[in-house]
């Protein structure tokens, strides 16, 4: 999990990992200020199965694709790229055609993402 770019509102994100360790996932919370480069570094390393970006900058059309971008060059397949932030529904769409996976807005209910994760993790790992 990380905050990419100059976002500084980490709340969220740091919520979101509290309640992913009570489900029983291995978190790594990377921090504030990450570039993608960053982000797919620690993902190899850790043998991430999942990469989750909060941008709330509404820079998430550029953050998102270049860790797409610099997943598909590192030959990194199966890891899910998700997150959620302010991010307009046609914009989830536009990313969802690049192959990031399933993205939240304000509202969405913590056990939401925590099913979703769950469910891919299972259906693309096992």
């Amino acid at each position: 999990m990380a905050k990419p770019g100059l976002d500084g509102h980490d709340r969220g994100i740091k919520i979101l990992a509290r309640a992913y360790r009570d489900a029983g996932m291995e978190v790594i919370y990377l921090g504030l200020r990450q570039t993608p480069e960053m982000i797919v570094s620690a993902a190899i390393q850790e043998d991430a199965d999942v990469i989750a970006l909060s941008v709330l900058s509404g820079a998430h059309m550029t953050i998102f694709s270049k860790v797409k971008k610099l997943m598909d060059e590192e030959g990194i397949e199966n890891v899910l790229l998700t997150g959620g932030g302010i991010i307009p529904k046609e914009d989830m769409q536009t990313l969802s055609k690049l192959g990031v996976g399933k993205m939240f807005g304000p509202g969405t209910t913590v056990d939401s993402t925590i099913e979703y994760i769950e469910n891919w993790v299972n259906d693309n790992r096992n």
